[in-house]
Order: structure tokens, then sequence, then C-alpha cells
């Protein structure tokens, strides 16, 4: 398996479970009460931000294991990945858009965060989804 394809899987697993995570937080703190008097900020900001920081430690890890086995990127990988980018940039454009259509319709800011994040998460989750299966299909 490629390097790019192994943290196409990590990236989306973590994407996913950082999701699931700060979903099972916000809607346990909701407890019958209103999803928009629900404090999230924190989730979302620890959810996001130890994403992040796991997306970059899977990327390093990958890195320096392709190294020492003497794997390198080809075209292919190169295309592929810029291929998978283009799908998942397609859903940071759909929750930008989303979010300035709530913001003019003045909806909650609960609302326009967590369109935000579920379109960031998507991307990261059906962008890997995309290389990954380029890679399973073995043609471009």
């Amino acid at each position: 398996m490629a390097f790019e394809e192994k943290r196409a899987w990590a990236l989306a697993v973590i994407a996913s479970v950082g999701y699931a995570v700060y979903a099972v937080v916000v809607l346990s703190r909701a407890a019958g009460r209103s999803l928009v008097d629900v404090s999230y900020a924190d989730a979302l900001l620890w959810t996001t931000g130890l994403g992040i920081v796991a997306g970059i430690v899977s990327g390093i890890w990958f890195g320096v294991a392709a190294r020492n086995d003497g794997l390198q990127s080809d075209e292919r990988d190169r295309e592929i990945g810029r291929l998978g980018d283009h799908v998942g940039q397609s859903f940071v454009v759909i929750g930008g858009m989303s979010a300035m259509v709530l913001a003019v319709l003045e909806a909650s800011h609960f609302w326009i965060a967590n369109v935000l994040y579920l379109c960031f998460v998507l991307s990261a989750v059906l962008g890997s989804a995309a290389k990954i299966a380029l890679y399973r299909r073995g043609t471009l």
C-alpha cells in the first residue's frame, strides 16, 4: 500500500472519529435542551485541534516509514492526490456557501459553526475516499 493511500485512510478515520466524539459530547450536553443552547465551542475547538495534530503526526509517521522502506511518490501518486483534493475542496466550498446563507438568514452561531465543521469533515472523509478508490481501482 502506498504511503499516500495509508495517509488517506488515516485522515478519513481521524476526521470521522473526531466528528463522532464531537457529536457525542454536544448531544450529551443537550440533555433535552435545544441544541442552540448547548455549550459547543470548546468541544468543536478541541476536536478540530486534536484532529489537525493527529493528521500531522500520522503524516510524519507514514512519511518516515515510507522513507525507511525506500518508497517514493511518483506521478500517479501526485495525480491521485490532486484529484482527491479536488473532491474534498468541493465540500469546503459547499460549507462556505451554506454558512453564508445561514448568516444571511441570521441563523444561530451554533448552526453556522456546525455546518462549517460538518463540511470540513466531509471534505476530509470524501477526499480521502476518492483517493482510496483511485488507488484501489488501479487506473486514472
